[in-house]
């Protein structure tokens, strides 16, 4: 990009219920390994420089970091990552959580939680974090199945005090409306990027504009390759990142800001180049008919389920 303004406030602003948050987030996942999140080659990051990228990330404007408890590596957790960067928080920091897959201590994946088993997962979010409540809880389904049950459950922690506001996480439109039945949801965070979306994605995208949620992809840059963040780029998409001096990884994330003032970005790296890069995305204004030749890359695919 020839000219950028390097601050997470570029990309606007939007409201998670009462909390106000750049469109411009983080994502910590890739903080804990460069290897592959969800498989067993976790190469831990060095510790210092994932806590200068996240005190850098606050830095430039940053207020909404996404993690989760089940995001760590032999050596790293990112969750204490985040509460040794940035503790004591700052005050206009939001940091969503997600819950439903749980690890063992040595990473082995456990049987998707129950609804009695939601609060240990909360309350093990709200101890590695150091607070005494979490700001958003999304709950990550894995199927189209009923949500009332989980989100019930959820529902009863935020009337106690331990949640203050609640999200989902890879649903369907029927899974958000069923969840709105039982309290307010204040994001939606499904898989949808530039040749990468889910065959509902528009439909959720809409849905969520309509009724005034928050709607945040993940893997909004990696595309197809998902966790391991490597992909083959298509050549429009190459094309327009050589007329804007930007990378392809700009462009994906400006494309997807632009789907609608209501989408929020949650980009995750280790690397502090590739975070001001990511930041920067946030100030990329693409044309409509740039808009309009990635839009038509590649197709709508199934659901992720990872």
């Amino acid at each position: 990009m020839t000219s950028y303004s390097l601050t997470a406030a570029a990309a606007g602003t939007w409201r998670l219920g009462d909390l106000t948050v750049n469109r411009m987030g983080f994502g910590a996942m890739r903080l804990t390994q460069n290897g592959r999140a969800f498989s067993d080659e976790r190469t831990p990051h060095d510790r210092d420089r994932a806590v200068a990228v996240l005190r850098r990330a606050v830095e430039l404007g940053v207020n909404h970091i996404d993690t989760a408890a089940f995001y760590f590596s032999p050596l790293r957790s990112a969750n204490e990552l985040i509460n040794r960067a940035l503790g004591p928080y700052p005050e206009d920091l939001v940091i969503a959580t997600k819950v439903g897959p749980g690890r063992g201590p040595s990473g082995d994946w456990l049987d998707w939680a129950r609804p009695e088993q939601l609060r240990g997962q909360v309350q093990e979010n709200i101890r590695q974090l150091g607070r005494d409540h979490l700001d958003v809880v999304n709950l990550r389904m894995n199927g189209n199945r009923p949500v009332s049950d989980l989100f019930g459950a959820l529902a009863e922690l935020r009337e106690e005090g331990l949640i203050r506001h609640l999200g989902l996480s890879n649903v369907w439109p029927e899974q958000i409306t069923e969840a709105r039945a039982i309290a307010p949801v204040v994001c939606v965070q499904n898989r949808y990027g530039v040749g990468e979306r889910r065959a509902d994605s528009q439909d959720v995208l809409r849905l969520c504009g309509e009724l005034g949620i928050a709607f945040v992809p993940f893997y909004a840059i990696a595309g197809a390759g998902r966790e391991s963040g490597v992909v083959a780029e298509h050549e429009a998409l190459l094309d327009v990142a050589r007329a804007r001096d930007a990378s392809p990884a700009q462009v994906r994330l400006a494309w997807s800001l632009q789907q609608g003032p209501h989408v929020l970005a949650i980009p995750g790296t280790g690397d502090p180049a590739h975070l001001e890069a990511n930041v920067a995305a946030g100030a990329l204004r693409l044309t409509d008919e740039e808009m309009a030749r990635l839009t038509a890359l590649g197709q709508a695919t199934g659901a992720d389920v990872a």
